[in-house]
């Protein structure tokens, strides 16, 4: 007698599902069986993944807007110029910027032994630098690097208009 191929399997989600198992070797049809038991049917997992992303893609807007409202208040409280650059990554440079600095200061200053009359030259030349890629590419460096970073830009991360 042959081991059957097809295995009507009752998932955790409470459907019955009939599934070809004939790709598998015919002594780990049962166990697979099993397993599949203890999981939600396709349609199920699916339905639920899907949920997951649109809940998460709202969440991570709602995140993204609030970093966004805090780093624009920082700018402006700070004096930062408004980034150049593509339309599109603008939001993301300034979001950048004000994470680095603000990490900067707590690791140089705060933490540090970086007097304020020294950490006011760096956040000027931090408000040179106004090419959002700038600041994008910047957005893993360590923040105590910042200084060194900041020498090391070039005229094409300035613009070349004084923006006072």
């Amino acid at each position: 007698m042959a081991v059957k191929t097809r295995w009507p399997v009752t998932h955790s989600c409470g459907h019955e599902v009939e599934h070809d198992l004939s790709a598998r070797p015919a002594d780990r049809r049962a166990g697979y069986a099993r397993w599949l038991a203890g999981r939600d049917c396709t349609d199920c997992w699916r339905a639920d993944r899907e949920s997951d992303g649109v809940e998460r893609a709202a969440w991570i807007a709602a995140r993204r807007a609030e970093e966004q409202q805090a780093a624009a208040a920082w700018a402006e409280q700070y004096r930062m110029p408004p980034l150049t650059g593509p339309q599109t990554i603008l939001a993301w440079g300034e979001r950048s910027r004000h994470q680095l600095v603000t990490a900067a200061y707590r690791a140089l200053v705060v933490e540090g032994t970086l007097p304020e009359e020294r950490w006011e030259e760096v956040e000027g030349r931090a408000r040179t630098v106004d090419r959002a890629g700038w600041w994008i590419d910047q957005r893993e460096a360590p923040a105590g690097d910042l200084p060194e970073l900041l020498e090391a830009a070039t005229d094409a991360d300035r613009s070349t208009e004084n923006p006072y």
